[in-house]
């Protein structure tokens, strides 16, 4: 089982079926947070979704497209991030990532993204790391902007979310830019 340690408190652990029912109640109870900015929340009704949800990640991860863990806090599950996709052909990973409320303002995201993107480009040997944010999540934007990522533009009507468009900023960290920022 993959387990990245990241300091003595934070971990990340490759999603697995036995996740299931904790995840589901860490969503659940992170619903009305959630939903501002995730599109899929309402779609998350029963542990049996959360379990669908992981099957396809374990998929998507046999098949070299994806990487998605649990963000474990003092060994509790505390959210999910990860690799939403892999672009293998341009060397770039798409990282995504929430968080469940009681847990924000503790830096969790931003050693969480730190991580990710380090092992995209030391491990996976990836050129670039992209983090997508809607243009009003100011707390999911300034994660990538903490860390130096580029602000590289706006995706007008990026995403649907239940009644209404938003714009996604898109920032972009290169591994050259990375090492000289060590």
């Amino acid at each position: 089982m993959f387990v990245h340690k990241i300091d003595k408190d934070l971990s990340l652990k490759l999603v697995d079926l036995n996740d299931s029912e904790e995840m589901f109640q860490l969503v659940d109870t992170a619903r009305d947070h959630l939903k501002e900015w995730l599109g899929w929340v309402d779609y998350t009704k029963k542990v049996e979704d959360s379990k669908e949800f992981i099957q396809g990640c374990m998929r998507s991860y046999a098949e070299n497209k994806s990487m998605n863990t649990v963000i474990l806090y003092k060994g509790k599950m505390v959210g999910t991030a990860g690799y939403n996709s892999i672009d293998w052909s341009n060397k770039t990973a798409y990282i995504g990532y929430w968080l469940h409320q009681d847990y924000q303002g503790n830096g969790i995201m931003t050693r969480v993204a730190k991580a990710l993107t380090e092992y995209a480009f030391e491990y996976h040997k990836l050129n670039k790391v992209d983090i997508r944010a809607a243009k009003g999540n100011k707390k999911s934007r300034s994660i990538p902007e903490r860390l130096g990522f580029v602000e590289e533009g706006t995706i007008r009507q990026a995403e649907w979310l239940y009644d209404h468009y938003v714009d996604h900023v898109v920032y972009g960290m290169l591994q050259d830019d990375w090492k000289l920022r060590k």
